[in-house]
Parts: structure tokens; sequence; C-alpha cells
């Protein structure tokens, strides 16, 4: 069931979601080579509490840690431990923070120092995937529209979409309906009615679309080991566009 946000509703879930974006920008301008993502994890922890909020994400479904932070070749829920970022790595921090009785839920990939040439663009371009999502959408827009324009322009630039994890609807918990694939068939799907509030989050690799699961059940890294990027933010959907909740 897709639970439409009433105005009072939407004025409550700003406040986390400002957390989140406010969270992602501090971990991007803390996060460096030498670091572990255990220290990341912290650093996300901290902030969240210190801003009067709850990390959503951790404990959820038994999940042990208030963000997942995922290098290189792991596509999402990576579980932070000792693991020293380097220079040349790419880094995806997830994060969802909880207050007013509502979730918000953001995500980037970060740049460690110098990476290649091929990380670099795959960063630029998994995000450019998320603009390109919300390029007209509005009140009675398809919902695979959304998931149409990631896949062309993810693929026209040699990329693929990742299939097995989609974004989602949100609000008083942290994953409602919708389901927001990444991928789709323009012009089919419900109509998005105004007021709703998705997770738009484009998940690209530079490889195969293909992934596996580590034995912590949780890290989804891709099949062929090349690297994978993330970018999230919450929107809602007016009836003559989005507004951006985590920017």
């Amino acid at each position: 069931m897709i639970f439409v946000k009433t105005e009072e509703e939407i004025a409550l879930m700003r406040e986390p979601n400002a957390v989140v974006r406010d969270c992602l920008k501090f971990v991007g301008e803390k996060i460096c080579a030498g670091m572990t993502t255990k220290e990341v994890d912290t650093l996300v922890y901290d902030f969240i509490k210190a801003s009067g909020a709850e990390p959503s994400c951790l404990g959820y479904c038994g999940y042990p840690a208030s963000a997942c932070v995922s290098v290189n070749e792991t596509v999402v829920h990576g579980i932070p431990d000792d693991r020293v970022l380097a220079e040349g790595d790419i880094v995806s921090v997830d994060l969802c923070a909880y207050k007013n009785g509502f979730h918000g839920d953001g995500a980037r990939t970060f740049c460690i120092g110098e990476v290649s040439a091929e990380k670099r663009k795959l960063v630029k371009v998994t995000e450019e995937c998320f603009f390109k999502a919300i390029e007209g959408l509005k009140e009675g827009t398809p919902l695979y529209d959304i998931g149409y324009k990631v896949q062309r322009h993810a693929e026209s630039n040699g990329f693929s979409v990742i299939r097995a994890y989609t974004g989602h609807g949100i609000g008083r918990e942290m994953h409602e309906d919708p389901s927001v694939p990444n991928f789709g068939r323009r012009g089919t799907g419900i109509r998005i009615k105004a007021g709703t509030v998705l997770c738009i989050e484009p998940m690209i690799a530079a490889g195969s679309y293909r992934v596996r699961i580590l034995d912590d059940e949780w890290t989804a890294v891709t099949a062929d080991g090349k690297p994978a990027a993330h970018y999230e933010n919450t929107v809602v959907v007016r009836e003559d566009g989005v507004e951006i909740l985590t920017l």
C-alpha cells in the first residue's frame, strides 16, 4: 500500500532528511585514506545522535551499524569494520535518520584521493542518473519512467544497472511501497500521486549488473569484482515537479 503524505507529514519529514543531508556532507568532508570503515560509521552515529535523531539502520533487521559503508566492488550494505580506506578507493555511504516519527534516507559515493578515470566517471554518471530520473517527474508520471531514465543514461555511458536492489517509498517506515527499480519500460507502472515520497537511488556497476551476497548475509558485491557506485535522495512528488528533501 502506498501512503501518500499530507503537508503536515511532509513538514515533519524535512527534519530527518535535513539530518541525512547534513550528515552526508559532513562525512564527505572527513572521509579520507587511512580511516577505517568503522570510523566512518562512528562519524555517522555521532552526527545523527548530536542532531537529535536516531540512526534508522542500527538494528534494522539485525543490521549491526548506523551506516552502510560499501567500498569499490561492494554495491550496498557493506558492514563497517577494520578495513582501511586507501587512495584510489570509491566508498558509498548510505544512511538513514529517524526523527518526528519519520525516516530520511540518502547515499553518496566518495572518491578517496586520486581514483582511476573509470571510477571517477562511474561516480559522476551514477549521480547524473538520479537527476535524469527526476526530469519531468511529477504527479501522474508512470512509476517505471524513473528506472527507464536511469537505465538509459547508465547504459549509454557503458555501465550497467543493478537489478537486485531498488529504491522505495519512505515515511513512518524506512521502506514502504512502492518499489522503485532503476530499470524499466517507459510509460508503464502506476501513476504517481502528488504527496508520494520516494527514495530514488541509482546503483550502477562498471561491469555486469549481477551481484552475490557474502557470508555475512548483508554485503552485496558485484559478481565480476568490478566497482559500483550509489547515489540516493529522498524526494516528494508534487503536482508540477519534485521537492528534494536531502539536498
